[in-house]
């Protein structure tokens, strides 16, 4: 074996300047890497959400000022109070304490909130964010924050891929961005976390990268149980390229979202010996026991319209009515469209909302349907005075709602 003849000493000495800087380059931070990989469509959309968000902590600034819970105070609320409200509660308490707290009332008993209707996706991620953000209300809205960054950019790439350009990822992330409950994309609430996961696994599911979708998925199932939903879209988008008997190979990638659901029943099991403590805890806390879709609207109407309720709750129901409609609409559409995975997903969401005794956070869950943003870009695209009625319509009505909500008037 010949060794090749070293470089002479000025070759070597010319080219360690050019090596040396080389090996003490830094590796781009993960935000950097992340800033390269955006396309212009990108940028549009994250400069809307940024924007947006401005709005909402413009809103927030005024509820605190204009509406104080004593009418006669002279100071306003704390700066994070507004966002304190309703399921925040809960998501504080099993991140801070645990499902199951001790020296306290356990399931089932005088006292008990029913914590445990809530998966552990996002009590863990807010966990682990407090490590680094001492108060807990402001990790919850860093959570969301970055979150819906996220969800916002994969949307918009999702409307790309059926009209390309910039311009249908800008229109839709409009009009997601403007939509009525638009508040609880920033509040600590699982929409954005959700969105987050969910949306690029649709996202890599139509571009046939099953294995990043079930991943994805998974990490969805740990947030919202809705998340089973979305692997049953992807199964039907994953079917409905089958064209060999070897393009079935993929689906056992289908069985891994399963596993957060199984393994928090599992933990369910071992402290109450229920399997379904889960949804035995949201027909406790919530009436979200079985019942027909047709009495579910039945006590919903009549909640809405029958004056039991106090106004206030009586317009939330009207609020669900409208929901509802509005999902069964798309659902229809969806259908005539035949895009059997969407449909499949949004019609598992409406009877899992719609066979309650009554409907209860529907326009809520009406964030997470990917498709009616889609098609509500594809509809003000040909229509573009149905763009201008959207947003002269919904625009008031979304302030309305961010105002119920930071004055604890909004329980959706």
């Amino acid at each position: 074996m010949t060794l090749s003849p070293a470089p002479p000493a000025t070759e070597a000495a010319a080219a360690a300047p050019s090596e040396r800087p080389a090996a003490r380059r830094r590796r781009p931070s993960p935000v950097r890497r992340f800033a390269a990989r955006l396309t212009p469509a990108d940028r549009d959309v994250l400069w809307l959400y940024a924007l947006t968000r401005a709005g909402l902590w413009v809103t927030e600034y005024c509820a605190r000022w204009l509406f104080p819970a004593d009418a006669g105070s002279h100071h306003p609320a704390p700066v994070l109070a507004p966002w304190q409200q309703w399921d925040w509660a809960y998501y504080l308490h099993i991140a801070r304490d645990g499902y199951f707290p001790a020296g306290g009332p356990g399931p089932g008993e005088n006292g008990w909130d029913n914590r445990e209707a809530f998966f552990p996706g996002f009590p863990l991620v807010l966990r682990a964010v407090h490590t680094v953000i001492g108060d807990w209300t402001a990790a919850g809205l860093t959570v969301s924050c970055a979150a819906g960054a996220v969800a916002v950019v994969a949307l918009g790439r999702i409307a790309g891929l059926d009209r390309p350009g910039a311009a249908a990822p800008r229109r839709t992330a409009a009009l997601f961005l403007v939509s009525p409950c638009a508040v609880f994309l920033a509040a600590g609430y699982t929409e954005s976390l959700f969105l987050a996961l969910a949306l690029p696994a649709w996202l890599a599911a139509r571009r046939a990268a099953w294995g990043r979708a079930a991943v994805l998925a998974c990490l969805a199932c740990a947030v919202r149980v809705s998340g089973l939903f979305l692997v049953a879209a992807i199964a039907v988008q994953l079917l409905s390229t089958v064209r060999r008997p070897r393009d079935l190979r993929p689906l056992p990638w289908l069985a891994l979202p399963a596993l957060p659901p199984l393994l928090y029943s599992a933990y369910l099991h071992a402290r109450t010996g229920d399997w379904m403590e889960w949804k035995d805890a949201e027909d406790r806390g919530w009436a979200r026991d079985f019942h027909s879709p047709w009495t579910a609207w039945h006590h919903t109407w009549a909640a809405a319209f029958g004056s039991a309720q106090g106004t206030g709750q009586a317009v939330m129901f009207q609020a669900e009515l409208l929901a509802m409609a509005t999902g069964v609409a798309l659902l229809l559409f969806l259908l005539l469209r035949r895009r059997w995975a969407e449909a499949v997903y949004v019609a598992l969401s409406l009877w899992a909302l719609g066979t309650s005794y009554w409907y209860m956070s529907i326009p809520r869950a009406a964030l997470l349907w990917w498709p009616l943003w889609t098609s509500l870009c594809a509809a003000t695209t040909v229509r573009p005075r149905l763009r201008t009625a959207y947003f002269a319509v919904v625009g008031p009505l979304t302030t309305v709602v961010a105002l119920a909500f930071f004055t604890g008037r909004w329980a959706g």
